[in-house]
């Protein structure tokens, strides 16, 4: 059965944030509670002072949360949900990346009913929430079209990804002119988790027709417009594509699921503390080869949405796919970047428990070809290899086991 879980509205144009008060009264919000990243709340950007100004216009009371730096944790939901309580919000705003986003769905559910278990939000047959709205100022998470949040468990150190259709936003609000500001690094970090996430979907044994057209039509459009915005940021153009393009990417793996290398990626971030979009890149080619053999015809129609000749076989294809991504590392610099967060030698080190890690949570099951334990090790193995460049006796040794 094919079924697509989507917000009521989304909303794409240059200014778009500019409606925010329209689309909040339109829900019945007077009191709007705001996660936003810090650094928008601060100069130069003071995206928080546009904000409030445009919400006073249809008198609209609003309160900011922007103590929260990295992805988000159960103690930022727990200190947000302490000042919404005390502002008695009646709706929620996430504004920014994938963690403000997260943090507002979160919030949405807890201040509606604070007793909620984290274990029991995927199973509610409705889950009760206040009013939500989301305002991506990235261009990666897909996060304001998803029915997934990704918060970390500080108690047990492991990224929860409950999900639950009721999880996805009411509004999705597409303004391409407030991912300007994201310096080079994040916005390919953040177009490489969106070009994961539109890959992912396609090669899940979840995806349908639905979910493939949203995927492939993701996949073309990152290809020819993530090169463009990491040689000029202004490009506004660009960023317009990458914008709905994430968006595209997020109702495919929402719908269909991420698979390996997000299971994998999960746990690397988690241990080093890696920027999520990068710990995926990271993994990705590494992943990629792992399934090849499984996902051929997918690869070949990635490789021709990247930009291969379809006159290619099927097999030259498929290659072509994953050297795409390998090539992508390099010119964007992934590798190195990898390396300023990574020690080789401590993540052979911590391979046991990452693979404990990735194992346990999503992504495993929805893979085409189900990896083994010894699978996943040497995935992280893999890794460790190409950031020391060098062949250790234990990488050799567990790959050759």
């Amino acid at each position: 059965m094919a079924i697509l879980d989507l917000p009521r509205n989304i909303l794409i144009e240059n200014g778009a944030i500019n409606s925010l008060d329209k689309l909040i009264a339109s829900k019945g919000g007077r009191k709007a509670f705001i996660l936003m990243d810090s650094f928008l709340a601060k100069s130069p950007i003071n995206l928080h002072e546009k904000v409030k100004e445009i919400l006073m216009k249809s008198g609209i009371d609003c309160k900011f949360f922007t103590g929260f730096s990295g992805e988000p944790s159960t103690q930022n939901v727990e200190d947000a949900l302490i000042q919404f309580n005390a502002f008695q919000g009646d709706c929620v705003i996430g504004i920014g990346g994938g963690s403000a986003i997260d943090l507002a769905k979160a919030l949405s559910v807890f201040g509606k009913k604070m007793d909620t278990e984290w274990s029991s939000i995927p199973h509610y047959q409705k889950l009760d929430r206040l009013p939500l709205f989301a305002v991506p100022t990235t261009a990666g998470t897909g996060s304001e079209v998803t029915k997934i949040m990704v918060i970390t468990n500080l108690g047990t150190n492991i990224k929860m990804n409950p999900s639950h259709p009721d999880l996805v936003p009411d509004v999705a609000i597409l303004d391409p002119e407030l991912t300007l500001s994201l310096p080079s690094n994040f916005t390919v970090y953040t177009g490489l988790d969106a070009l994961s996430h539109a890959i992912e979907g396609l090669l899940s044994n979840r995806a349908t027709v639905m979910t493939k057209l949203f995927s492939l039509e993701a996949i073309k459009i990152i290809g020819r417009s993530l090169p463009k915005v990491f040689e000029n940021g202004s490009d506004i153009e660009a960023r317009s594509d990458m914008i709905l393009a994430s968006c595209y990417a997020g109702i495919a793996f929402s719908n269909a699921s991420t698979n390996l290398a997000h299971a994998t990626g999960r746990s690397l971030g988690a241990r080093f503390h890696i920027p999520h979009g990068l710990s995926v890149a990271l993994l990705m080619p590494f992943v990629m080869r792992f399934s090849l053999d499984s996902c051929k015809e997918q690869f070949a129609d990635i490789a021709i949405a990247l930009g291969a000749s379809p006159s290619l076989s099927k097999d030259e294809l498929s290659l072509y796919a994953i050297k795409i991504l390998e090539d992508y590392n390099e010119r964007f610099g992934i590798w190195n970047n990898g390396l300023k967060y990574i020690d080789s030698q401590q993540l052979i080190a911590d391979i046991p428990t990452m693979v404990t890690d990735a194992l346990s949570g999503n992504g495993i099951a929805t893979n085409r070809k189900v990896p083994t334990e010894h699978d996943i090790q040497v995935i992280y193995c893999l890794l460790a290899e190409k950031l020391s460049k060098t062949n250790s006796h234990t990488v050799t040794e567990i790959i050759n086991k």
